[in-house]
């Protein structure tokens, strides 16, 4: 096997695709939640879109729709309890009670093939043309919002009371965030899993903070990381026989670690 057979395959092109497109909006808002100190949202929301799926299919609605509104809603309000002081207990009882309602739901029902495995751990090798397109198209909305209101995420991320003064509707951008990290959560699960979505926003923002010192430098950076990232773990997979998912996140756990070798180095 080789990588220009690789690439003539229609399914890893759907893969390549969609990844690299989720690989971009992960990374972008990556690095907004963890200078937020909010890190932990992609874990709480990704465990509640494997309970709204599992609930979904059980009860014979469009899985899709019902989880992207769904966790859309919870996006709303882990969000807001995240700037609480309890915010972080908040997070962590949502990530154990969807894990544990999606899979007492499945484990009671009769009559319904579900495979739990696509679920926890994704299937990036199925993704769909449709679903590639629509990943891509997605993340170019993303780009275009980060670039045009840069200032006012930038000041949001760092201060909202700052943010207020310089007449930043906050409400208004923290719907945006909740409605982009819902999108980015349901559809990571599609390709790596509710168990590895928020490794893929969760590490190469930390990454790109221990290389680079400003924020407008630890965006790109982070998006450059991301992708490459992403990249090498499905050709690894590929030409290995490995699992997606997991020799994606093990590329970005190698990234990282090699980054915090240089910084204390240098």
């Amino acid at each position: 096997m080789n990588i220009a057979e690789m690439l003539s395959l229609g399914f890893m092109q759907n893969a390549f695709v969609a990844g690299l497109a989720l690989a971009l909006c992960a990374a972008l808002l990556g690095v907004c939640l963890v200078l937020r100190r909010s890190s932990m949202i992609g874990d709480g929301l990704s465990h509640a879109g494997f309970a709204a799926f599992a609930l979904a299919t059980v009860f014979g609605w469009l899985p899709l729709p019902f989880a992207l509104v769904a966790v859309s809603l919870l996006s709303f309000l882990v969000l807001r309890l995240s700037r609480n002081r309890n915010g972080d207990a908040a997070i962590a009882i949502l990530s154990a009670s969807s894990l544990a309602v999606g899979t007492f739901a499945i484990s009671i029902t009769r009559g319904v093939n579900i495979d739990i495995n696509s679920y926890l751990f994704g299937s990036i090798l199925a993704v769909s043309r449709a679903e590639a397109i629509s990943a891509l198209v997605f993340a170019a909305v993303v780009l275009v919002i980060f670039v045009l209101c840069f200032n006012r995420i930038f000041a949001l991320t760092f201060d909202e009371r700052f943010a207020r003064t310089m007449g930043v509707k906050v409400g208004f951008y923290e719907a945006i965030f909740a409605v982009i990290c819902s999108v980015i959560i349901v559809l990571g699960m599609r390709l790596l899993g509710a168990l590895l979505i928020s490794a893929l926003i969760i590490f190469p923002a930390l990454t790109a903070i221990r290389l680079v010192k400003d924020f407008r430098s630890t965006m790109i950076c982070a998006v450059i990381v991301s992708l490459l990232s992403f990249v090498v773990g499905l050709t690894f997979s590929y030409l290995l026989g490995t699992p997606a998912g997991s020799t994606i996140v093990l590329v970005d756990l190698a990234v990282f670690a090699l980054a915090c070798l240089v910084r204390k180095i240098c």
